[in-house]
């Protein structure tokens, strides 16, 4: 799915009050990690993650990273925190995405 301006904004402003789930850490991105990430978005739909202090990549990077693996899209970056959306492959958890789709 991709998302227009008006769903974009949507979801950041649903994840204004999220904390952060993940956190990218001196080992960096790795193929478990990222399959984490998916397994965690498949269960929440919106979900934030952060770059710790001791991380030796960007958030561009990660941000690319995800983006080329994955179906994982990039709603926002702020600072060192990502707001990542992925439709879940579960119907039953699908309700971010039901309003998104409605908008």
């Amino acid at each position: 799915m991709n998302l227009r301006g008006k769903q974009k904004r949507f979801l950041r402003s649903k994840a204004q009050r999220f904390r952060s789930k993940f956190s990218v850490g001196k080992n960096g991105l790795t193929e478990a990690w990222v399959s984490q990430l998916d397994a965690a978005l498949n269960n929440y739909e919106l979900i934030k993650i952060n770059l710790q202090q001791n991380t030796d990549v960007t958030t561009q990077e990660v941000k690319a990273y995800i983006e080329d693996h994955t179906d994982i899209q990039v709603v926002q970056i702020i600072g060192h925190v990502l707001v990542l959306f992925k439709e879940s492959d579960d119907e039953d958890k699908r309700v971010i995405s039901a309003q998104v789709k409605e908008i």
